[in-house]
């Protein structure tokens, strides 16, 4: 009996300990972080900075030297020789609602049918997942949690990523609506014929006239007075009509990007943004006389054809920066939910192809923000701003000396301790590393 509650209480111990770090309380007394290298998420670098933040909010960012308040009331840390960042942001990912992707009962990003303009990804949230931990530690703080499937998926949010609940996550709640656009029709193998082709070309137009038939509803309905009966997909269709949302347009080749913006602005979408975008190269000046940003996808990937050059989707960002084209960088690609964690890595890719390691840095941190609508409060490390930022002893967007040691979450010093910490201390104990 006594060997079987010592069995039992050590195994509890183990998952306690292996469990989702509590989220942090408020930020209890003001913070000052001295020596570090500034990186503002700009373009600008303050080197031997200081930072100081209280009650959540940046309240002094720039040389050392100009901190002239009274440190007595504050809590030091000596970050020399160490980097400053802004928290990075990861969109249009399904972090939260997918924990295991290859165990349905766990993924829960996508509702059934194909036009569901009023799913809400938000209230899937899962905040105990085991995943957040481990993004954190390299240095994610916020994410666009985003809805799959079908050709309108729904809407995303975005949330930071210590939370009791969804309620508590939230940073922007409902910020777009997901357009998949339907794939242009090309002969997918030697063997297939004609009637195939015209089979797949017709159920695709069917698919646009949907599109479009619903869009014109939602427009309509905006005209209808308040006493209205009230329509949940046609009325979550409003914010894109009045800017208050923005419709982001999943396409990939070039006449996909040109098909779909051209039908964005014929439906009156007032803020527009092309997700994957794959062959924004192509279409350049169309994306930048439309004014239309966009949310690159799969830089870690082959060329999509044989006679494209071979680092065609590592030069995308710097060949989008050169054109004057607001984009940024997300991750995309196997085991896509965990992946995200690497997305400092896909913007030091960007930065080995063509970027500015401070362009780069931008791509996942202020134009992720300007682009979700959350510049006000993220992006960057300037007074009056959240103070969500990322502490590391070594360069955050090179995987060889990322190392993250301290993060903050709106002033709130955030655990950085996960399952893959603990499993990593747990073996080397064993082994005596």
């Amino acid at each position: 009996m006594r060997l079987i509650l010592t069995l039992a209480f050590a195994s509890i111990t183990c998952a306690a300990l292996a469990q989702v770090p509590t989220p942090a309380p408020p930020q209890a007394k003001p913070v000052l972080i001295t020596g570090a290298t500034l990186h503002v998420g700009n373009g600008t670098v303050v080197p031997n900075a200081a930072l100081a933040f209280d009650k959540g909010r940046l309240t002094y960012a720039g040389p050392a030297a100009g901190f002239s308040a009274d440190r007595a009331g504050y809590e030091t840390i000596d970050a020399a020789g160490q980097d400053l960042y802004p928290g990075l942001i990861v969109p249009n990912t399904t972090l939260g609602l997918t924990e295991v992707e290859s165990i349905r009962a766990t993924v829960d990003e996508r509702e059934v049918g194909t036009m569901n303009p009023n799913v809400r990804a938000l209230i899937a949230y899962n905040t105990d997942s085991d995943i957040l931990p481990t993004v954190r530690t390299n240095g994610v703080l916020l994410a666009q949690t985003t809805p799959r499937g079908g050709l309108l998926a729904g809407q995303s949010s975005v949330v930071q990523l210590d939370a009791w609940n969804w309620q508590d996550a939230v940073v922007r709640a409902d910020d777009g609506q997901h357009l998949i656009w339907p794939q242009m029709v090309f002969r997918l193998s030697p063997n297939e014929d004609a009637a195939v082709l015209d089979r797949r070309q017709k159920a695709r137009e069917s698919q646009l006239r949907d599109l479009e038939q619903l869009f014109g509803e939602a427009s309509a309905y905006r005209q209808l007075p308040a006493s209205r009966k009230e329509n949940l997909r046609l009325a979550a269709l409003a914010g894109i009509f009045d800017g208050s949302k923005t419709l982001y347009l999943h396409a990939d080749y070039g006449k996909e990007i040109i098909e779909a913006v051209r039908f964005a602005r014929r439906m009156g979408a007032q803020k527009v943004a092309v997700v994957g975008a794959r062959d924004a190269w192509m279409v350049l000046d169309f994306l930048k006389q439309n004014d239309i940003s966009v949310v690159v996808s799969r830089i870690h990937a082959l060329p999509r054809r044989d006679a494209d050059d071979y680092d065609q989707p590592y030069k995308l960002p710097a060949q989008l920066q050169a054109a004057g084209i607001r984009f940024c960088l997300d991750y995309q690609g196997d085991q896509e939910t965990a992946g995200s964690r690497n997305l400092a890595f896909v913007a030091g890719t960007a930065a080995g192809f063509g970027l500015t390691k401070e362009q780069a840095l931008t791509a996942v941190t202020l134009s992720t923000a300007q682009i979700m609508g959350i510049d006000k409060d993220y992006g960057t490390l300037e007074v009056g701003k959240s103070a969500t930022l990322v502490l590391s002893k070594g360069d955050l967007l090179d995987m060889r000396t990322n190392a993250v040691s301290r993060a903050f979450i709106n002033g709130r010093t955030i655990s950085l301790e996960s399952k893959q910490t603990y499993l990593e201390k747990k073996f080397r104990s064993k082994y005596g590393l």
